[in-house]
């Protein structure tokens, strides 16, 4: 089969990306082969690709957002027959043993290994998943649009819920990607406010057709004092922003896996009167069902942008130079040149 390998960690504008051949990958036990029909474009995919992550697997074929078909094994024992349409998301292992898988926090499990980071992942013609971390698709959406909720959905979700926004309340949204744009879509059929605070105008138009009450630039203040506030942008200096803008116990939650360093904080303008400040550490499985079945009932719909996965390299440079609002995908086009 034909993959995308990251070879040499660096920037995008560079050529980190090689076009490979490799055998296709034999599942262990308990996994299944997944033949890949699309894959989303996260920002950890560049996190990865630009070697602002660790290297965990020499080689890595990015991709985490995954839409493909069982293509084997499959019985009714791991609850998937051959010709299923699955999703492959970021979270691939978990050790269910520690004290954090037994109280139902195994996204902080010790143990936890990830795809297209510690595994090889969807920019290829196939891919391996355990089944128990493989994930059942609605029939009613095609695979470009089911792509992007496999990460920046379930990802955004979680944000969402630990930004702890009340009934009813003020959101804030820093940066307007993928995630965000599905997070916001959430909050609105909750019947919050959505703020959006970004720097492109064509996310802040896409906010504002969403629904955002306001989109403005990503250093400017809300046009009212926020409950809380989820930065997605990957950077450092816009938690004091954020904090700012917080009314009194407001919470801002960290989303990225990856932020620039954070500047020194006031503590009277930016943490006085209970304000907090928590992170996002991945998800878990019951995120990504309670996701999955919230945004087919509400009917969040990413806004997507099309790339052949022969394109990956480009995808990732319009990704890091903000080309697109919504998500990219990338289509498998490999099976057809190869």
């Amino acid at each position: 089969m034909r993959a995308w390998a990251v070879a040499d960690p660096g920037p995008v504008t560079g050529d980190p990306l090689r076009l490979v051949h490799r055998p296709v990958p034999v599942p262990g036990a308990g996994e299944l082969l997944v033949r890949v029909r699309a894959c989303g474009v996260c920002r950890t995919d560049l996190h990865v690709t630009e070697g602002d992550l660790p290297v965990r697997r020499p080689g890595v074929t990015p991709g985490h957002e995954v839409v493909g078909v069982v293509a084997g094994p499959a019985d009714a024992a791991n609850g998937f027959a051959p010709g299923d349409r699955v999703g492959v998301a970021w979270l691939r292992h978990t050790c269910g043993e520690c004290g954090y898988c037994a109280r139902g926090a195994e996204n902080l499990c010790p143990r936890s290994a990830y795809t297209g980071w510690d595994a090889d992942g969807g920019y290829a013609e196939y891919t391996t998943v355990p089944a128990a971390f493989a994930h059942p698709l609605p029939g009613d959406l095609d695979d470009v649009a089911l792509a992007p909720l496999l990460c920046a959905g379930i990802i955004g979700y979680r944000a969402l819920r630990r930004a702890a926004l009340p009934p009813g309340g003020r959101l804030g949204l820093y940066g307007f990607g993928g995630s965000a744009h599905l997070c916001a879509q959430v909050a609105l059929a909750e019947g919050a406010r959505v703020h959006v605070l970004t720097r492109g105008a064509a996310a802040r138009q896409l906010a504002l057709e969403l629904g955002a009450a306001s989109a403005r630039d990503a250093y400017e203040m809300p046009p009212e004092p926020l409950d809380s506030a989820v930065l997605f942008a990957p950077v450092g200096d816009l938690v004091p922003v954020a904090l700012r803008a917080l009314d009194r116990g407001g919470v801002l939650a960290i989303a990225g896996i990856h932020l620039s360093d954070v500047p020194p904080l006031r503590y009277e303008s930016e943490l006085f009167y209970e304000k907090e400040v928590r992170s996002v550490t991945s998800n878990t499985r019951a995120d990504a069902r309670e996701f999955l079945t919230l945004a087919a009932r509400l009917g969040v719909r990413a806004t997507t942008h099309a790339y052949p996965l022969s394109a990956a390299p480009r995808a990732l440079r319009d990704l890091s130079a903000g080309r697109f609002d919504g998500s990219a995908v990338l289509v498998n086009d490999l099976s057809q040149s190869s």
